[in-house]
């Protein structure tokens, strides 16, 4: 298989949404109101995982484009909680991608502890042979569910997804503790907007 050729639209996909989410942030900053974006990150997943998951879920190697939908993966990080649900409407209304699929791992959070929100697209891609549909993950979640999530990842690499029961306690309280300090900072949303706009301004 050509990795290279099959990877390349998927990179541009992560880059070109990048770009827009960078520049929907932009826009609130321009009209000095709150973004509700506070950082991106985009990743393509490397073929060595690619392929662990396909092995993991038994997809044959045909099937990949079409039945591993992270393969192109963006992050969009927030503040409060509510932000995570502007930046989801904010993408429901836009013409430049298809929605296929949401779930909302807040509301209705994994045994783990995971917390996120996550979007399911198909990305329009210019190629050289012409238009090329492409699936992309779009995370959203705050700065806390980050914090947990990837420390979590972390153990679940070093562990090879067998975390002991003990870490897997700790992780557990880690996750709640993460989640009631995104909801006492929801209480103080308003003071903190208001800081921040005293603040830019100087």
């Amino acid at each position: 298989m050509n990795w290279e050729a099959i990877i390349a639209p998927y990179s541009q996909v992560v880059e070109e949404l990048k770009v827009k989410l960078k520049g929907m942030r932009r826009q609130f900053e321009y009209e000095a109101r709150h973004s509700p974006i506070e950082f991106i990150t985009g990743r393509v997943k490397p073929v060595q995982s690619i392929l662990e998951k396909a092995e993991k879920r038994q997809i044959p190697l045909e099937r990949i484009e079409t039945d591993i939908q992270d393969i192109a993966g963006v992050r969009v990080v927030c503040q409060f909680v509510d932000d995570i649900y502007m930046v989801v409407d904010m993408l429901r209304s836009r013409k430049d991608f298809k929605i296929i699929e949401e779930k909302d791992y807040i509301s209705d959070k994994k045994a783990s502890g995971y917390r996120s929100y996550h979007m399911t697209i198909e990305y329009p891609v210019e190629t050289i042979h012409g238009n090329k549909k492409v699936l992309a993950e779009i995370q959203i979640r705050t700065l806390a569910m980050n914090f947990w999530a990837t420390n979590e990842h972390s153990l679940n690499y070093k562990y090879k997804g067998r975390i002991p029961v003990e870490v897997k306690q700790r992780l557990q309280r880690a996750a709640e503790a993460a989640f009631k300090l995104d909801e006492e900072m929801s209480k103080i949303k308003t003071e903190v907007q208001e800081a921040q706009r005293i603040f830019h301004r100087k």
